[in-house]
């Protein structure tokens, strides 16, 4: 019997469909020592981005039947792939899966800024009845400017277009159907955009997509969402530009230290924060375990 280890767990319903095909589904958390051991025992594991898979985890599982990495998700920042790959261990994710819920986290972000609705439930919550003092914006005739146009980006401008506003993206890949957005160059969609989400990966260089000098090319009065990975927004030039009148919010999900440590971003009152939650949601998981069934039953 084949024997997957889902380090990081694995829904239910994915859990039974693996155990009723005959396979072990071991659903365990190892860390150090003995998941260096529990990897050569197994045939596949299943990680989210908890569990980092370098090059010693990599090189404990080809030393045993180690043979299918999936990462239950988009990012596979958390994994060595090509060290794996070199080792003959096939390395897969989920990208598709969690697309509409992450698209939906930005939108949510996007909401909550522009409308004050964290600052207003705390204020109704202290007694005070403060109307006059949040004053909001619509986003139908706004400008939507995506950094990265991939299957996240792509239902995010869906979702803009339907709300009336003018998409905009850049992308680095040359063959994306645009379907109604506008392709521009990185310093345009930078320049134009009203509300700017990067929907990118990590670039591996350690270096902030956006920094101070990307942040003074925007419109005074933009918001910045960054759903994607921490470190590709850098934290401390986001929060003076928001100090500094440049910016008017923003919103993450991720951060370059997970559970965050920045407390000048922490406490800043016009950035909304979430703990990487873009897709948890159940129906997300539920299309992300289908997904590895369906890659596990493939490969196996």
């Amino acid at each position: 019997m084949k024997i997957i280890l889902a380090n990081d767990g694995i829904e239910d319903k994915a859990k039974q469909e693996l155990q009723t095909a005959g396979y072990e589904v071991d659903t365990n958390k190892y860390e150090g020592e003995e998941l260096l051991k529990r990897l050569a025992e197994v045939d596949a594991v299943i990680v989210r981005s908890a569990t980092k898979l370098r090059d010693p985890e990599i090189d404990a599982g080809a030393a045993g039947n180690l043979k299918l990495i999936i990462r239950g998700g988009v990012g596979v920042d958390n994994i060595n792939v090509k060290y794996a790959e070199s080792k003959g261990i096939i390395v897969k994710n989920t990208p598709a899966a969690s697309s509409n819920a992450v698209a939906e986290l930005v939108l949510a972000h996007m909401l909550a800024n522009c409308r004050h609705i964290y600052d207003a439930t705390t204020t109704m919550r202290e007694g005070k009845w403060l109307k006059k003092e949040y004053p909001g914006c619509e986003l139908q005739g706004k400008t939507m400017g995506l950094i990265g146009y991939g299957r996240i980006g792509q239902r995010l401008g869906e979702i803009a277009k339907a709300l009336g506003m003018r998409v905009i993206f850049h992308d680095l890949q040359p063959d994306i159907h645009a379907d109604g957005a506008e392709r521009k160059s990185k310093e345009e969609v930078l320049r134009e955009a009203d509300f700017l989400a990067l929907l990118i990966p990590a670039n591996g260089n350690g270096r902030a997509e956006i920094g101070a000098a990307e942040i003074d090319m925007m419109k005074d009065d933009a918001y910045i969402f960054n759903c994607a990975r921490g470190g590709i927004v850098d934290e401390d030039a986001l929060v003076d530009a928001i100090e500094a009148g440049k910016l008017r919010g923003a919103g993450g999900d991720v951060f370059a230290s997970e559970p965050p440590t920045n407390q000048r971003l922490l406490s800043c009152p016009h950035i909304t924060l979430t703990p990487h939650i873009g897709g948890a949601t159940p129906e997300a998981q539920g299309r992300i375990g289908d997904e590895i069934v369906a890659i596990v039953k493939e490969i196996l």
